[in-house]
């Protein structure tokens, strides 16, 4: 199962590769390294040069991917008006784990039934029993998320050939998942009844805030018709915080 917790796996060395990058001098250094001390990594994940400084870095100073998907995450709500560590370490979790080998497909990493459909997650949700039922709704959203949030250029080229829904589906289906899942009293378990609310709440908002770092990031170097039009929608829909990520 999936939880806020990704910046509980930076390490002491994710540690030295912050200080090295936004300290790029030795009196810059001892300040920054004093500001963790009492402030702890937070106020320098939130450094609003580190995200440009982590996609350039190369060599020794090259970044972890779990430190380079929490900051690129983090910065990514932050442009968008979402300034939420916790949904930061949620989502970037989310994105870390359901890039590794088959698991956006199943509801857990050791789990035998795969789902490629948002359909065929829903079915199974309505059939099955307690736990089984809350990991199929999370799932719901999880994956919704992912494709809608990640993938935004397949959603518009199969929309576009009407062989696919819109991201008003994704939205309104991965919203609903995260809504009862964070009603379930698995969820008061697990202590993430308040990440799933606020995703559900904000579903819309948070895909965008992806597509923006996808766009970015993940797939800079394509373009298309499609892609400008959904870029320009979503400006006007939900103006950006800040300027590029990188």
């Amino acid at each position: 199962m999936i939880l806020p917790n990704l910046r509980q796996r930076l390490t002491a060395a994710d540690r030295a590769t912050v200080l090295l990058l936004v300290g790029n001098d030795r009196s810059r250094r001892q300040r920054y390294e004093n500001v963790v001390a009492v402030r702890g990594l937070d106020a320098l994940l939130d450094d609003e040069d580190l995200p440009g400084l982590l996609q350039h870095a190369q060599g020794l100073a090259a970044p972890s991917a779990t430190l380079y998907i929490y900051v690129a995450v983090r910065h990514a709500l932050l442009h968008a008006g979402i300034d939420d560590a916790r949904l930061s370490d949620y989502l970037g979790a989310l994105l870390y784990e359901f890039a590794l080998r088959d698991r956006a497909w199943r509801i857990a990493t050791h789990d035998d039934e795969q789902y490629r459909y948002l359909a065929d997650i829903l079915a199974a949700a309505e059939a099955a029993p307690g736990q089984r039922r809350f990991l199929l709704r999370v799932h719901l959203g999880n994956f919704s998320l992912w494709l809608a949030g990640v993938f935004p250029d397949y959603i518009t080229t199969r929309r576009a050939r009407r062989c696919g829904p819109g991201f008003e589906y994704y939205d309104t289906i991965g919203a609903r998942g995260f809504r009862l899942a964070s009603d379930d009293r698995y969820a008061q378990e697990f202590d993430v009844a308040d990440v799933y609310a606020q995703v559900a709440d904000r579903f819309a908002e948070i895909r965008v805030a992806l597509n923006r770092l996808s766009d970015q990031a993940f797939f800079r170097d394509f373009s298309s018709p499609e892609r400008l039009m959904r870029q320009v929608a979503d400006e006007f829909r939900y103006p950006s915080a800040g300027g590029p990520l990188f």
